[in-house]
């Protein structure tokens, strides 16, 4: 999977949250996606993953020689960002299953091992509205990292993780996205200090 954008830009009304932004981010490499707060790091993601269009230029997805529309690219990425939200009415298990099912998951994983794997089996029967705020976040990882899609995006992924959480999240992506293409939106090294490469968002104003 390449992403290539070519000079692409987005605005709100009259003002230009990027501009003139062009980039090939390839599989198997890790990107942060970094800035201060309200410079468009997140737009940037969203652009990416399909569900926002921009402005001028343009945005290409490519696996091997074929591109894929627009509306195709759901269906290779994942997300995870502090404003999407989760089914909190279903219980764990549920949810994952629920997931499952319009986004399954990769070879080999199942909802069993994604629940041993964030530490949450004494949790996996109760309402996922009863969770922390912590416990909640890994479950948004999870969906996340888990799904088998080429491309990763990750906006502020440690957002109300403790010690433990951070590290569970740097297992997760040791573990399973080392052959894909993964993007990290923030400011905060400890999220990205794995990434290859790192774009400032404020250089494309």
């Amino acid at each position: 999977m390449t992403i290539s954008l070519s000079d692409a830009g987005k605005r709100f009304n009259r003002e230009w949250i990027f501009r003139h932004f062009t980039y090939t981010f390839e599989k198997g490499k890790s990107y942060a996606i970094t800035g201060p707060n309200g410079s468009g790091k997140s737009t940037l993601l969203k652009g990416i993953s399909g569900s926002m269009h921009i402005n001028e230029g343009n945005i290409q997805w490519t696996i091997g020689n074929k591109q894929l529309a627009n509306e195709q690219v759901y269906n290779h990425v994942s997300l995870c960002a502090p404003y999407l939200e989760i089914v909190e009415e279903m219980t764990l298990k549920e949810f994952l299953d629920f997931h499952n099912g319009f986004k399954p998951f990769l070879p080999g994983i199942t909802t069993g091992s994604i629940v041993s794997s964030l530490g949450l089996e004494k949790a996996s029967n109760k309402q996922i509205r009863y969770y922390s705020s912590g416990m909640k976040q890994r479950v948004k990882l999870a969906q996340c990292i888990f799904s088998d899609t080429a491309i990763v995006l990750l906006d502020e992924p440690c957002t109300n993780l403790d010690t433990a959480g951070i590290g569970l999240y740097h297992q997760l992506i040791n573990d399973y996205c080392k052959n894909r293409l993964v993007m990290v939106s923030s400011n905060d090294e400890v999220e990205y200090k794995f990434c290859e490469e790192k774009i400032n968002i404020s250089n494309y104003r």
